[in-house]
């Protein structure tokens, strides 16, 4: 839920008055960059479903749990598009902890989060990090970016995240192709990290509610099945397609939280 906002040149990309995802979640996050379209947004929502808070904060652990996963194994290269507005455990941060040299590609589309990111986020001197004004609808635009290029080496393995941003692209937006332009333009042993918002396991009382607080369908929650059909060609990694709770969580706080609570599926797949 950190990327995205409402159709691309039909709302203007500075208005405060109107709630943008990436600033929502900041809010759930705790947060202060945020404004009160962006709360009063995040507060009904929240209304028809009260975990939504801890959803963020989930989705945010799987973040940190899956780059350090990837960090460790060897990847040095992420591209992580819609990224959200900086919060401790940046993807950079988690990586260079591990290795100093890893580099990074920030993307997201709205100025606000650019603004924020290239002001607090710094890398170790032997890192390299870029930021892209792009829109995770056009991937042509962002694969074109000279610095996407300047930043990162395509002969060399990528971690490609796409956490919690996919759910603001409309079936009628094909969801399917921008995955796949994104995903063959990886080297083999890249690995992709994503995670996608579900209602499956909400009532129909909160789902009806949840409706009324999308207009215009612009948030997509999709079936863990759905979801998996998006990645198809991909190697899963062990546990495979679970709750971003559970996702390798054994040294997590137990018990973990319901999937229902979470209602947010993650997954670590590998570019065969």
């Amino acid at each position: 839920m950190s990327g995205g906002s409402g159709d691309p040149g039909t709302v203007d990309r500075f208005d405060t008055t109107v709630a943008h995802p990436a600033r929502r979640y900041n809010y759930w996050l705790g947060g202060k960059d945020h404004f009160a379209a962006d709360r009063a947004s995040g507060d009904a929502i929240e209304a028809a479903m009260p975990s939504i808070r801890l959803m963020a904060v989930e989705n945010r652990k799987f973040l940190g749990r899956a780059v350090e996963h990837l960090a460790r194994r060897g990847v040095r290269q992420f591209l992580d598009i819609g990224t959200g507005i900086p919060a401790p455990g940046n993807t950079h941060e988690v990586a260079q902890a591990i290795e100093p040299t890893t580099r990074t590609v920030y993307v997201d589309n709205d100025p606000i989060v650019l603004t924020h990111s290239r002001a607090l986020i710094t890398s170790g001197p032997q890192g390299a990090i870029s930021y892209l004004d792009a829109d995770l609808r056009e991937p042509d635009v962002i694969l074109a970016h000279p610095d996407l290029h300047a930043t990162l080496d395509f002969t060399e393995p990528i971690a490609l995240l796409l956490v919690a941003v996919l759910h603001f692209i409309r079936e009628d937006e094909d969801p399917q192709g921008i995955v796949d332009k994104l995903v063959g333009a990886l080297p083999a042993g890249s690995y992709v990290v994503a995670s996608h918002a579900t209602w499956e396991y909400q009532t129909p009382e909160a789902i009806a509610e949840l409706t009324a607080n999308n207009p215009g369908g612009r948030f997509v929650p999709r079936t863990g099945e759905r979801f998996t059909e998006l990645l198809h060609g991909l190697e899963f990694v062990e546990p495979g397609l679970v709750s971003v709770s559970h996702w390798r969580a054994e040294n997590e706080p137990q018990p973990r939280p319901s999937i229902e609570d979470v209602s947010c599926n993650g997954v670590v797949a590998r570019v065969p």
